[in-house]
């Protein structure tokens, strides 16, 4: 194990030095590659994810998270084999972006309410690509066709809750047990989470004042090493394509790919998507290649989402004891099954999608641009009406649980 573990470190010194070395003899290349990465973390993730980060760490610290824990417990255990609590990961993370889901769930694994098993089956089926980055700026800002939105996000979607269907056999004789929330059995659950929020927010002796600004500041910091991931990956793809490590890639991918049909034009796409997504997902919707393939092409891009975001999100689980092979995985899997679900979806729902949305939403994409604040805020406020939902569903399935129990109740 130990020798592993030096071999492992001599490897990644190697790749330092060779990261140097490209520094030294293509500057200009740097250069390029970081004014890149820095135009693209200010101008779309930083605005994107800023106040999602705020957001999380208030409603957290504020104990909606332990209310969201006692009341989903019935909805979530069920389905995804996963404590109430990982309801407020799921919701945000289908509706912010990478890798939020990542940072949520190791705050709950280090308040421990999760369990290590538990906070990997929600790290891998929870961390998606942000809806309106996929309407907006993939659907109508790269393949100017708003009516493929629902196409690329649906099938992202689709997979990855399928994977999380399936993961709740994932570990499934896990040997740590932790204590559920205190409280009587027969008390009504509603009772029993609102006591629950109101025990975690005695235990916090912070004014609200400080617990905005520990927010915002614990908000900045991540949102500060996510940008240095983003300006070092961009660096490094420049150099990689310059070296022309990147066209190797390509032809090995064609080794696989191309024999099962996919054109070999989105085959640099996929190779600069292997390390990071935008860039990846541009060259694909630019390739010479027919449209279902291009799609096929952005949908294993968005669904492995590039070592970079998968970088970020070791980055904020480094602190736990979440382990990352599961997180890679469970990428490669959504990868083949987005791709799957492109294939199915492609021919029905394209035509429902040109019929349906594009009257609809293409004037207002191209009446003017859409900010990455405005999409920001409007993504905020599709979370709180998911949350809102999601609630709103567990409090009718428990009410319709007791309704039974009272009715089958001998008299």
């Amino acid at each position: 194990m130990q020798k592993r573990q030096e071999i492992i470190r001599i490897f990644w010194t190697a790749c330092a030095l060779l990261f140097v070395l490209g520094m030294i003899t293509r500057p200009q290349t740097v250069f390029e590659g970081a004014i890149f990465g820095l135009g693209t973390w200010w101008n779309i993730v930083f605005p994107s994810l800023l106040p999602f980060f705020i957001v999380s760490e208030l409603l957290m610290n504020f104990g909606v998270v332990h209310f969201m824990g006692v009341l989903l417990e019935p909805v979530m255990r069920p389905l995804f084999n996963v404590p109430g609590t990982g309801s407020f990961v799921l919701a945000i993370g289908y509706t912010s972006g990478y890798p939020i889901g990542a940072m949520v769930t190791a705050r709950l694994r280090a308040q421990k309410l999760c369990t290590r098993i538990e906070a990997e089956r929600l790290m891998s089926f929870t961390n998606n690509s942000s809806p309106l980055f996929m309407l907006v700026a993939v659907a109508v800002g790269m393949f100017h066709n708003a009516a493929l939105g629902p196409l690329i996000a649906g099938a992202h979607y689709m997979a990855n809750l399928t994977l999380g269907l399936l993961l709740r056999f994932y570990g499934r004789h896990d040997p740590e047990i932790l204590p559920r929330p205190a409280g009587e059995k027969n008390t009504w659950i509603l009772k029993r989470a609102l006591d629950e929020l109101l025990a975690h927010q005695g235990q916090d002796k912070r004014p609200p004042g400080q617990i905005i600004g520990d927010a915002v500041k614990n908000s900045i910091n991540n949102l500060l090493t996510i940008g240095g991931f983003i300006i070092l990956f961009a660096v490094i793809i420049n150099l990689l394509t310059q070296a022309g490590i990147i066209n190797l890639i390509a032809r090995a991918l064609g080794l696989v790919l191309v024999p099962m049909g996919l054109s070999p034009a989105v085959l640099p796409a996929l190779a600069s998507g292997l390390f990071e997504m935008t860039t990846g997902t541009r060259l694909a919707s630019e390739a010479a290649a027919p449209l279902l393939h291009r799609l096929v092409a952005v949908a294993m891009i968005l669904a492995w989402s590039g070592l970079s975001i998968q970088a970020q999100a070791a980055s904020m689980i480094a602190g736990t004891d979440i382990r990352m092979r599961p997180f890679i995985l469970v990428r490669i899997a959504h990868a083949i099954l987005a791709a799957f679900y492109t294939c199915l979806l492609f021919g029905p729902a394209t035509a429902l999608n040109q019929y349906l949305i594009q009257p609809v939403f293409a004037p207002l994409f191209a009446a003017r641009p859409i900010s990455a604040w405005s999409i920001s805020f409007l993504s905020l406020l599709i979370l709180f009406v998911i949350l809102g939902l999601m609630i709103f569903l567990a409090l009718i399935i428990i009410l319709l649980t007791r309704l039974r129990i009272l009715i089958l109740r001998p008299r």
